[in-house]
């Protein structure tokens, strides 16, 4: 019962079928019958666990079950106190409405790989970091969090899901390892 973690590179789509053009986690990982648990879209990079085993992979992807995921995120913009506060409370984004989250702001990571290719440059508008932590995960949530406080987002990657980080598991965009599924603390 594999339990990898994959730092998925920018534009990858996050599946193992191929699309004519599209780099795939096919691309990457030659490990038969595992499947990712949780997706980014082709947009965001960063960590994905991926296992074989169902189980795992409801415990790590059931609503009522999810690991805490952390995101950096590079908006434009600088974010005042109230763009915070309006990020950590519930946020009505039309068609649901977020769980309170973790969120500051925060130095850019010197750690961070460059994205290929760069994010828009817009000289007359700064760029800030941002370091989110959700509980939930629906479709571009962080994206749509940023942009329902006037800071749209630039780069997303995620670093965290529960206890595993790229901080504390360095991978660069592509690479892969297998660690024990305990590590998740499920027992």
């Amino acid at each position: 019962m594999p339990l990898i973690l994959f730092n998925k590179p920018f534009q990858v789509l996050c599946q193992f079928s191929p699309q004519p053009g599209r780099e795939s986690l096919a691309d990457y990982l030659k490990i038969p019958d595992i499947y990712p648990a949780g997706r980014l879209d082709a947009d965001s990079e960063g960590l994905m666990l991926l296992t074989d085993d169902g189980r795992l992979q409801h415990d790590i992807s059931h609503p009522a079950l999810k690991q805490p995921k952390t995101y950096l995120v590079q908006v434009e913009g600088v974010p005042d106190a109230a763009a915070l506060t309006r990020l950590r409370a519930p946020l009505d984004l039309g068609d649901f409405t977020t769980q309170p989250c973790l969120a500051a702001q925060i130095a850019a990571p010197e750690w961070i790989w460059p994205r290929t290719p760069p994010i828009r440059a817009r000289l007359e508008q700064p760029t800030s970091w941002l370091a989110i932590t959700i509980q939930e995960g629906k479709n571009r949530q962080v994206r749509r969090m940023t942009a329902a406080v006037g800071l749209p987002t630039l780069r997303l990657v995620r670093s965290a899901i529960g206890p595993f980080s790229l901080a504390s598991h360095p991978l660069m965009p592509g690479e892969w390892r297998e660690v024990p599924a305990q590590e998740l603390g499920r027992r």
